[in-house]
């Protein structure tokens, strides 16, 4: 390509935008980091997980030092127990600790970590097992009358500086009722679940002193003005009962909530049926909350469309929008594709459900299962959502694969875990990844808690026994038995074909891209149906102006200093050049190639445009 024929080409950049065309997505899937503790111990239980854009915070709910607040002292382990979470976040260097929280009353047992969330620059943490009497907002942690009722500590940051922001009770709160067994957090809105809290009300903001239900469950919301703290609702089951374990799990949306009750009795099937008729014992439930202005009120009873006795249809719940997936762990059916047939048997394979919402009216939308089903493998134990996709959890999963989609028939590792990456197009669900960690070992229980963000999947493994601290450190020391992992995985659609490209003598150049631009492998984009010897330009930009040009449209535009020389070899197979990783979150680039062919009138053809998207 001479020089006149570049900067005539270089001119067209001046001509007018063309109309955009459809988009088509190409899915790419890495694992991105492997996190521990900066102070990895044995047992230390670290794979509660929370995330939020480049924001990761881990809860460690056996993790046993003494110290308080933030980033203190880790090394005095006269605590067992009391907990701890950790926050890590993600620049263009990749990921690094930012935090280290504990709560301001630090005690043996409280489990500070058992379940953590975060929205933007909040965080949530609860302990289950801490034993102050105080009710309400702000109250005194220092009276431990009531052993196990429970706590959450609300902190937040400011630049890159944390500090405990609340210290937050239940308005009953009474020894075992467990609150802060689970969290969600959504801007200004906190849940918190008691999933043992025993009040026979029923519906919203009953009466909670009548403690005739033992362990029927509770949930609670809080909200949020400026930086103070109050409780806005108490939420019941409609058919609370004891034993139903009702905020075991909890998740939040806008102003919708939706709680499992794992241990719920109904043989009720599908949307809003009968609820009184309790036949199937712990078949499970979910139930949906809406808010309108500062009401709440039931909107749906969600039940499995094959509800079963023992099933523990509820034990995780996860709501983004419209949609609701549920985890039945226990579920019985040997279906290996979506939606398939849930009658032939095969015990505890587990499954996921998901519904959703049109106006205000539920339905289930998708039956999901795993490609292989094994016997025990608690399909379901986790779940996530985000856009149009679902993961889900399994922790007994025994694959020995050591890669993204490999081989799940071989069951040599026993309860090494997986987790199922599913995705939406219009209301047709399929299967997209299955994936395990580089380092799969026996026990190690990949699933055992999601979180899901954007493009980022963080997935923990409760079993993992490494001694390596911080980031990516050496797996192959397994001398801190149960530690526990977390591992984030990037799962988007990175790379979106554009079109606009323009035939030539080899057909229209085709430009193709893989790897990640935030970890992984390196990026790469590659050319194809290019004339044998031709040369090509590789363009990319990061805020182009699409136009029209030489029948197609031009998406990338070279940048001062930003031109890329590709030589093509023989055939009509091009040449590629890599990209960086470490792009920032929500970062776009464009790239295409413009290729030398003398066969047309121009003298050159267009490839497709292509777009990268950072999660």
């Amino acid at each position: 390509m001479n020089a006149k024929t570049l900067l005539a080409w270089t001119l067209l950049a001046v001509l007018l935008p063309a109309p955009g065309l459809l988009a088509q997505g190409f899915e790419t899937i890495a694992q991105e980091a492997y996190i521990k503790a900066v102070n990895t111990d044995p047992q230390d239980g670290f794979h509660v997980v929370g995330l939020s854009g480049d924001t990761l915070v881990v809860g460690a709910i056996q993790e046993d030092s003494a110290s308080t607040g933030v980033d203190g002292l880790p090394g005095d382990n006269s605590a067992g127990d009391s907990g701890a979470a950790y926050v890590f976040t993600r620049s263009a260097t990749g990921w690094a600790p930012q935090a280290y929280l504990k709560a301001s009353n630090t005690e043996g047992g409280d489990n500070f970590g058992r379940s953590v969330a975060i929205s933007g620059n909040t965080i949530a943490v609860g302990a289950q097992g801490e034993d102050s009497s105080a009710a309400g907002v702000g109250g005194d942690p220092s009276d431990n009358g009531a052993q196990s009722s429970g706590a959450v500590y609300v902190f937040a940051r400011d630049g890159d500086t944390w500090t405990q922001q609340a210290y937050i009770k239940a308005s009953n709160s009474e020894a075992s009722d467990t609150f802060g067994t689970s969290v969600a957090l959504d801007g200004d809105t906190l849940v918190v679940g008691a999933f043992l809290e025993d009040s026979a009300a029923t519906g919203v903001d009953g009466d909670e002193t009548d403690n005739s239900a033992a362990s029927a469950g509770a949930v609670y919301v809080f909200v949020r003005n400026g930086t103070d703290w109050t409780q806005q609702a108490y939420l019941k089951a409609s058919n609370a009962q004891a034993g139903d374990i009702f905020g075991l799990s909890v998740a939040i949306s806008g102003d919708t909530i939706v709680v499992g009750a794992r241990d719920e009795d109904s043989d009720a099937n599908g949307v809003n049926a009968n609820q009184l008729n309790n036949t199937a014992i712990d078949a499970g439930a979910a139930y949906v909350f809406v808010r309108n202005g500062s009401t709440w009120s039931q909107q749906a009873y969600l039940k499995a469309h094959n509800s079963g006795a023992g099933d523990w249809f509820g034990i995780d719940v996860d709501i983004e929008d419209d949609t609701v997936v549920v985890g039945a762990i226990r579920e019985d059916s040997a279906a290996t594709v979506i939606n398939g047939n849930p009658g032939d048997s095969l015990v505890d394979v587990g499954a996921a459900y998901v519904y959703r919402r049109s106006g205000t009216s539920w339905t289930m939308e998708a039956y999901l299962k795993p490609s292989v089903t094994n016997a025990d493998d608690t399909f379901g134990f986790s779940v996530g959502v985000s856009g149009e996709q679902v993961a889900v959890g399994s922790t007994n999963e025994a694959s020995s694969v050591t890669v993204i989609n490999g081989d799940a028939t071989d069951n040599a590792t026993n309860n090494a875990g997986a987790v199922h990456l599913f995705e939406r197009s219009g209301a047709t669900w399929s299967r997209v990844a299955y994936l395990k960690t580089f380092n799969t070992d026996a026990n190690d229980s990949l699933g055992q808690d999601i979180a899901m963000d954007g493009g980022r999947i963080a997935a923990s493994a409760w079993g993992e026994s490494s001694a390596a601290t911080g980031v990516d450190g050496d797996p192959n020391d397994n001398s801190a038995m149960w530690s526990g992992a977390v591992y984030l995985f990037t799962n988007y659609e990175l790379w979106t074909d554009l079109g606009g490209g323009t035939p030539g003598s080899a057909g229209t150049p085709a430009l193709a891209g893989s790897g990640s631009l935030v970890g992984g492998a390196p990026a790469s984009v590659s050319l194809t149906n290019a004339p044998p010897g031709a040369l090509a330009l590789a363009w990319f930009s990061f805020d182009p102006t699409p136009f029209a040009a030489l029948g197609g449209t031009v998406y990338a535009q070279p940048n001062a200093g930003q031109l890329l020389l590709v030589a093509n070899g023989g055939g009509s197979a091009g040449g590629a050049t890599t990209w960086p990783t470490g792009m920032p979150t929500g970062t776009q680039v464009w790239f295409q190639f413009v290729v030398q062919d003398a066969s047309v009138p121009a003298g050159l053809t267009l490839s497709n445009g292509l777009v990268a998207t950072t999660p």
